[in-house]
């Protein structure tokens, strides 16, 4: 169906001005924004706000607002088990269909267990597309997948940084006293 000539807008652009065509004005306000930032950051006096990793660890830096730390970063994926030790994860496909990297991939299987219809078969995901948004966390029903603290994994493969079920039950093993691993 062609759209009515009524809902068609023609936008004219308009011509750049000799100034703006030569670029070097909008330049200008670029670093001054960047120079107006730079000195509100040494007026607040913060300091140096880098760290010596390996040496100083994030965990080590509190963040605190209002008498309460507030963890400020989310690290990698686990697969949270149940009270009798299974996989809690119902293989709704909502953390696949909320996950804006398409970086979930479940297969759901028939559940040998009499208290659920699913479970997944297979569920992987890949935590170097992954972009730490947290929103597969909030869309679980169950509560079955969340994000660690644990930040610094390292694998020396493209393989080897694509999580299973096995690896991220793994992390949940590594990480339930809720230390990083």
């Amino acid at each position: 169906m062609p759209i009515p000539d009524q809902d068609i807008i023609n936008v004219e652009v308009p011509p750049l001005t000799s100034a703006q065509a030569f670029y070097l004005p909008e330049v200008f306000k670029g670093l001054g924004t960047t120079l107006k930032h730079m000195a509100k950051a040494i007026a607040r006096g913060k300091g140096n706000l880098a760290m010596a990793y390996p040496e100083e660890r994030r965990e080590n830096i509190p963040v605190e607002e209002g008498g309460m730390h507030i963890p400020n970063f989310r690290g990698v994926h686990r697969l949270n088990r149940d009270e009798d030790g299974r996989v809690r994860c119902v293989a709704c496909f909502m953390c696949a269909t909320a996950c804006p990297a398409n970086c979930i991939h479940i297969e759901g299987a028939e559940a040998p267990w009499d208290d659920r219809e699913k479970y997944p078969a297979k569920f992987d995901l890949d935590e170097l597309r992954c972009i730490y948004c947290g929103m597969c966390e909030e869309a679980c029903p169950v509560d079955a997948i969340e994000l660690t603290q644990t930040y610094d994994i390292v694998g020396l493969s493209r393989q080897e940084m694509i999580f299973d079920k096995q690896k991220l039950l793994a992390v949940y093993d590594a990480t339930i006293d809720g230390k990083p691993m």
